[in-house]
């Protein structure tokens, strides 16, 4: 069956962020340094549950002084600021649907940055995110959700991201179509315009 559906990741495949400040990580260390031990599922609840800052504080049970706090949300802003889409996802993207095909993003992420995403790619047909969804890549749950959202089924999908596992091999054991972007040329597809090509050739 043709590809009527592309899933793409989004940080590293559509999206790449110039400043890293990372406020999230400086909230857990503040708990290390107030005593509080890491737990296994601190990077999972991040990403699972839909938190700003004062909201992940709360939930990890860290104190964060406020001066402190409006320095955190100013980096997160700044880095959310810094945020750009690479110009052959753009490129990718517009070939894609102008072709008729939907285009869909999946992305393990915390709540703020999906407001970057949806800046730079206003017009995408779906938006996946693991703290709506409530799963991780490479949880099932979270290609389900992408392939409804435009109510495709995984023989018409194909998903491209810069990870092996959550973005090739997983898709393909669900029946989707996994795809490799390695922007340095070694493996997969050196860009997201030559993907496009190649997938609009199949058609």
């Amino acid at each position: 069956m043709p590809v009527s559906l592309v899933i793409f990741d989004a940080f590293g495949t559509l999206l790449k962020i110039r400043e890293g400040f990372h406020p999230y990580r400086k909230i857990i260390r503040l708990g290390i340094e107030q005593g509080r031990r890491p737990g296994s599922r601190d990077s999972q609840d991040l990403l699972t549950n839909p938190l700003d800052l004062r909201e992940a504080a709360e939930h990890f049970g860290i104190r964060v002084e406020p001066s402190m706090m409006l320095q955190l949300e100013s980096d997160l802003k700044s880095e959310l600021a810094s945020i750009e889409a690479y110009c052959d996802g753009v490129s990718a993207v517009k070939k894609l649907q102008s072709a008729g095909l939907s285009v869909v993003v999946c992305s393990n992420l915390a709540k703020p940055y999906a407001s970057a995403i949806e800046r730079l790619y206003p017009y995408l047909d779906g938006y996946t995110y693991s703290f709506a969804v409530g799963a991780v890549k490479p949880s099932v749950e979270i290609y389900h959700h992408a392939l409804s959202s435009v109510s495709a089924t995984p023989n018409e999908a194909c998903m491209i991201g810069d990870s092996q596992i959550f973005d090739c091999d997983t898709p393909e054991i669900l029946g989707i179509q996994g795809f490799y972007l390695d922007r340095n040329g070694d493996a997969g597809y050196a860009t997201l315009d030559l993907f496009a090509e190649a997938i609009l050739l199949t058609r």
